[in-house]
C-alpha cells in the first residue's frame, strides 16, 4: 500500500509538470484568453433568459483504495487475516437542484455508499457473490421557499438578512458545522462519523423527515429544524447500557448558529464546506443542539424498561487564513469542535466504514471490545472534542496544489475507563480547484480490552482515495 500511494504521488506530480510543460511551450495565440484553469463552472441549464429559471445537476464520486490492520480475531470472506487490501466506492452522487420561480426551488440526491467487495450487497447478495449490486437510494428529497431570498428578485442586488422555510427529507442539521459537512469539500479523507449524532439508526444517512428553516441575519447564520426520527426498536440486555429504541415516537429538535467574523458564506444548500483552500479570509464560531424524547431504553432489572432522552450539545470554530503573499496562494485550514453527548447510561457504538472483517470463532488471543476488521469506537455518551488544520503549500504549478492535513479525536466516554486517542494524517493533491482530487492518508486508532475496558493496542489503516466532482 506504502508503494501505491508512492507511485500515485509521482503519477500526479508528472502530470502537473507535464500540464505546465505544455503551456510554457504553447504560443501565447494558442492559449485561451482570459480562461481560468480551474474553473470548470457548473452544469447548469437557464429556463428562461433572464436566468432566475433553473435547474443545475452535480456528480460526485470517492473511490478507495486501503490497507486495513484488522482487529485480533477477525476473519475476512471466512478466512483469518491480520491484514486485508481492498478496493470500494464510499460515495457516489447524482445532486439534481432546480429553482422552478424565483420563490421555490427543489432538491434531490441520490447516490449509493459503502460498496467493496465484500459489502454494500443489495439485490446481488447471495448465490451471485457478496458486495454486489449495492442499493442507490434517495439521500435528499425536499421542497424550500423563499421568504426573503439571498437577492433582491427585481434589482439582484444582495439582502443583508434572508429566511428560507422547507421540508421533506433533508440534511438541514443541528449541532456543529460538521454535522452539516460537505463530503465533497473535506479537508481530511473522510468525515470522521461521529460528527453525525444519530447516523443510520434514527436517521438515513444523516437525513430525516422532517421541516426546516435556514437564512442569514446579517452576518449570524442559523439553521432549525423540526423532524420525524426513523424509527428504531432495539431490546436492550439486563443491566446493559442504553440502545435505540423510539417506539414512543417522540419529534426530534435541531438547530445550529454560526457568526461569521470575516467573509460570509453562501448557503445555497445545507452542506458547510470544511475546507476551501483557504482562498479567503473566514472565522466563524458556532454552537448546535440536537434532542430527542424517550429515543433510547435500557432494562435495569428483568421485564424492567426505562426511556432515555438523547441530548446532544456541540460547540465549534472555523478558520481559513490566507498567509503571505498572494501570488503564493499559501493559506491555513483551522477546525476544533467539542461534543457533548447523552444517549442515556453507558449507551455506545461501534463502528467501522467499509468493515470487511467478521468474527473469527476459533481466534484463541486476546479480541476487542470493537470487534472484527476495523471497527472502532465511534460514539457515546460522554464527550468528544475533534480538531484538525491544513495547509496550502506554496503555488509551484498552474494545475496542482498540494495541502498537508492533521486530524486528531479525543473520545471520553461513559461506557469506557480510559479516554482514547484517534487520528489521521495525510496530504491531498488537488488538480483543477477541488474538482479532483487525490488523498493519501494514514489513521491509527485504539482497542479496548472487553472486560476491563481500557487500551490494550492500537491499529493501522492506510488510504488512498480518488475524488472527482462535476
Amino acid at each position: 500500500m506504502k508503494k501505491l500511494i508512492m507511485i500515485s504521488f509521482l503519477i500526479v506530480m508528472q502530470s502537473a509538470y507535464s500540464q505546465d510543460s505544455l503551456a510554457i511551450k504553447k504560443k501565447p495565440e494558442e492559449l485561451p484568453a482570459k480562461k481560468n484553469p480551474l474553473d470548470i463552472g457548473d452544469l447548469k441549464i437557464n429556463l428562461n433568459p433572464a436566468g432566475d429559471k433553473w435547474i443545475k445537476f452535480a456528480l460526485s464520486s470517492q473511490i478507495w483504495l486501503r490497507s486495513i490492520e484488522n482487529n485480533p480475531g477477525t476473519m475476512v470472506n471466512g478466512v483469518p487475516q491480520d491484514q486485508t487490501y481492498d478496493a470500494g466506492i464510499r460515495r457516489m452522487r447524482l445532486t439534481i437542484q432546480s429553482q422552478i420561480t424565483p420563490f421555490y426551488s427543489i432538491y434531490f440526491q441520490v447516490g449509493t455508499n459503502n460498496e467493496s467487495f465484500i459489502s454494500g450487497g443489495g439485490t446481488g447478495t447471495g448465490a451471485t457473490g457478496a458486495g454486489k449490486r449495492a442499493p442507490f437510494f434517495i439521500h435528499d428529497a425536499y421542497n424550500e421557499l423563499a421568504i426573503i431570498p439571498r437577492n433582491n428578485f427585481q434589482t439582484g442586488k444582495p439582502n443583508k438578512n434572508n429566511i428560507y422555510i422547507g421540508a421533506g427529507l433533508h440534511s438541514w442539521n443541528g449541532v456543529s458545522r460538521l454535522s452539516n459537512g460537505s463530503s465533497v469539500k473535506m479537508l481530511a479523507g473522510d468525515l470522521p462519523v461521529f460528527n453525525f449524532p444519530t447516523i443510520e439508526v434514527a436517521d438515513q444517512f444523516s437525513r430525516q423527515f422532517g421541516a426546516f428553516v435556514h437564512g442569514e441575519f446579517n452576518k449570524l447564520n442559523y439553521r432549525f429544524s423540526i423532524n420525524k426520527p426513523f424509527a428504531t426498536n432495539l431490546t436492550p440486555a439486563i443491566g446493559g447500557g442504553a440502545v435505540d429504541n423510539n417506539k414512543s415516537g417522540k419529534l426530534s429538535y435541531a438547530g445550529y448558529i454560526y457568526y461569521q467574523f470575516f467573509n460570509k458564506e453562501v448557503t445555497a444548500n445545507a452542506f458547510l464546506a470544511g475546507n476551501n483552500l483557504a482562498t479567503k479570509k473566514v472565522l466563524n464560531l458556532g454552537a448546535g443542539f440536537y434532542f430527542n424524547k424517550q429515543s433510547t431504553l435500557t432494562q435495569p432489572l428483568k421485564d424492567v424498561f426505562e426511556s432515555h432522552n438523547t441530548n446532544i450539545m456541540g460547540t465549534d470554530i472555523f478558520a481559513e487564513l490566507p498567509i503571505g503573499n498572494k501570488n503564493k496562494e499559501m493559506g491555513l485550514t483551522l477546525y476544533s469542535v467539542y461534543y457533548n453527548y447523552n444517549y442515556g447510561p453507558n449507551y455506545l457504538r461501534l463502528s467501522g466504514v467499509l468493515n470487511p472483517g467478521t468474527v473469527d470463532p476459533g481466534f484463541k488471543g486476546e479480541t476487542a471490545l470493537e470487534g472484527a476488521g476495523n471497527n472502532r469506537v465511534l460514539m457515546g455518551t460522554g464527550s468528544i472534542w475533534f480538531s484538525q488544520a491544513g495547509f496550502v503549500l506554496p503555488k509551484f504549478s498552474n494545475i496542482l496544489k498540494v495541502q498537508p492535513f492533521f486530524n486528531y479525536a479525543l473520545k471520553n466516554l461513559k461506557a469506557l475507563n480510559e479516554p482514547g486517542s484517534y487520528f489521521d494524517a495525510g496530504i491531498n493533491f488537488y488538480l483543477y480547484g477541488q474538482n479532483t482530487k487525490v488523498v493519501a492518508q494514514y489513521s491509527n486508532r485504539p482497542l479496548y480490552n472487553p472486560t476491563t475496558k481500557m487500551i490494550f493496542d492500537r491499529k493501522g489503516e492506510y488510504l488512498l482515495s480518488l475524488q472527482i466532482v462535476l
